[in-house]
């Protein structure tokens, strides 16, 4: 390779590197002169690169944000790590699955052929947990104008559909837009959620992102307001955790389990562990039920002593009886 080729290519590889270069120290790095580094830049710009200078005390260049996209630069690190997230993309439920498969293939065209054989060899297979309910895929579009939103501190305006099969409780009427204040837009349980506060009704609340549909334009800008808890994950995980907007499950229990507290945390999310010798524990947990709490206690294989309350333990005998029938009742006959 050209010598000068070869330097165009250190430049640009480190332009992308930070935002701010001093001229000098790019000279440096480069072991050539300032007017080398500035004729060079020149070059790059006449390739399509968006390379802006600035002035001041230590006036250099910055790698700008262009109408197009230029080629880039990967090191072998990042090069290997934007394949595995190509990869793994395919589970985002963004709409974006034939995308990210084209752009790996560009990305593996073009590498040398050791990171090429890296990459072959390394096939992620995303697998998701099974799911109860179906995750329906979210319009890129979409997700591109709330985040907008988001980022911009704009209100939001958009109409939103029920989780109500269609005409369930259609009165004919017109149903108004709802109009938020945009604070985070998150995925749980493969959905993509919108965490903000609702003008109207005055209170936090997740929307669904594949039940909005964004009307434009936006509305004025805002002042954030504080997440309750100042955690975007906490507060996200309490809202799913309790039905009731608690934010706490609405059936919770202590019992007494003769397993190590160690074993026992592994399994446990939600739950408070603590240690009461070396083969015994206490457990708190949560759950949407009691006959659901119980039969979760149950899977642990170990004896249970239940310190509370009444419903708990009303909810094993419940179990109990259910198991029993279960393992003496004689299976109808095959017609």
């Amino acid at each position: 390779m050209p010598k000068t080729s070869a330097r165009l290519l250190s430049l640009l590889s480190l332009l992308q590197v930070r935002r701010d270069w001093p001229g000098a120290l790019l000279a440096e790095r480069l072991d050539v002169s300032p007017r080398t580094v500035r004729r060079d830049v020149d070059r790059l710009r006449e390739l399509g690169y968006p390379i802006v200078a600035f002035k001041g005390p230590d006036g250099g260049y910055r790698l700008d944000a262009g109408a197009e996209l230029p080629p880039l630069l990967f090191d072998d690190e990042q090069a290997v790590a934007l394949a595995i997230g190509l990869q793994v993309a395919t589970t985002a439920g963004a709409g974006i699955e034939e995308a990210a498969a084209r752009a790996l293939n560009t990305v593996r065209q073009v590498m040398p052929v050791r990171l090429r054989h890296r990459i072959d060899t390394l096939q992620v297979t995303p697998v998701e947990r099974p799911a109860i309910r179906s995750a329906p895929q979210v319009d890129s579009s979409v997700l591109l104008t709330l985040s907008a939103a988001v980022h911009g501190r704009e209100v939001l305006r958009f109409d939103y559909t029920p989780a109500s099969p269609p005409g369930a409780d259609d009165d004919g009427g017109q149903v108004p837009p709802r109009r938020v204040q945009p604070h985070h837009l998150v995925t749980w349980g493969g959905r993509w959620y919108l965490v903000a506060w609702d003008l109207d009704r005055e209170d936090w609340r997740t929307f669904r992102a594949d039940r909005i549909n964004p009307r434009t334009p936006t509305g004025p800008r805002f002042t954030p307001r504080e997440l309750p808890g100042g955690d975007v994950a906490a507060f996200v995980a309490g809202k799913f955790r309790g039905f009731d907007g608690s934010g706490d499950w609405p059936c919770r229990g202590e019992v007494i389990l003769d397993l190590p507290a160690a074993a026992v945390s592994r399994f446990t999310r939600d739950g408070v562990v603590e240690e009461l010798g070396p083969n015994r524990c206490r457990l708190l947990l949560g759950s949407w039920s009691w006959p659901g709490l119980a039969a979760t206690i149950s899977r642990f294989d170990a004896d249970i002593e239940v310190v509370g309350p009444a419903e708990l333990k009303d909810a094993f005998a419940a179990l109990a009886r259910r198991y029993a029938n279960a393992a003496t009742a004689t299976p109808p006959p095959i017609q």
